[in-house]
This record gives structure tokens, C-alpha cells and sequence, in this order.
């Protein structure tokens, strides 16, 4: 049994799936998706905000850059959005239910930074 879930997609996809979602998060700041992407998301999301807390360490920018897809985005995430959670041990984001999608029933959410 995996420690993450698979959601129904080879590996490339799901991977470059949730580096859209997470790229699409710190650029907005708030995005709504399906409650296991979410979670999935969630957990890219926290690693990427405490390395970018690390502050002018290159080692750091660069495993930013190689995940995140814009490179403004990268930079917003370091100048704007770390900064914020300077004094914060975790729990960097916030899920909010939001119901089920009218298609299939999916569980849909805001996945939103604290």
C-alpha cells in the first residue's frame, strides 16, 4: 500500500498534474479541486513553503524551480508567500468542503493558503 494516492492516473500525469495544481495555488492563493487532489496537493505544497522559509539558499531555489513550472512563481513564493509564514510550523493551507460536483458526486473543495 502506497503512502500517497494514485488518483487514477499514470505517474507522469498525476506528478505534472499536481505540479499544475500547486504552481496554480501559490499563484492564485486560493484554487478549488476534487477533495483527493487536494490532499495530494496539500502535502506538495507544505514541503515547497518550508524550503522556500530557508530564505537565499540556493540549494533550495533550485529544488523550487526544478518542482514549479513558473519561474514568478517561484519567485512570488519566496519574496511574498514564505515570509508570511516565517513564525508557522506547518499547516500552511486550509481545505474547505464545498460539496459534491452535480457530474459525478466528487467530494469538490477551495484548497487555499492559510
Amino acid at each position: 500500500m502506497p503512502g500517497y494516492r494514485k488518483l487514477g492516473r499514470p505517474t507522469a500525469h498525476r506528478k505534472a498534474m499536481l505540479r499544475n495544481i500547486v504552481t496554480d495555488l501559490f499563484r492564485e492563493g486560493r484554487i478549488t479541486t476534487t477533495d483527493c487532489r487536494a490532499k495530494e496537493a496539500r502535502r506538495e505544497a507544505e514541503k515547497l513553503i518550508t524550503l522556500a522559509k530557508r530564505g537565499n539558499d540556493l540549494h533550495a531555489k533550485r529544488q523550487v524551480l526544478a518542482y514549479l513550472y513558473d519561474e514568478d512563481v517561484a519567485k512570488k513564493l519566496f519574496d511574498e508567500i514564505a515570509p508570511k509564514y516565517a513564525e508557522r510550523n506547518g499547516g500552511y493551507t486550509r481545505i474547505l468542503k464545498l460539496g459534491p460536483r452535480q457530474g459525478d458526486c466528487a467530494e469538490v473543495v477551495f484548497l487555499e493558503l492559510v
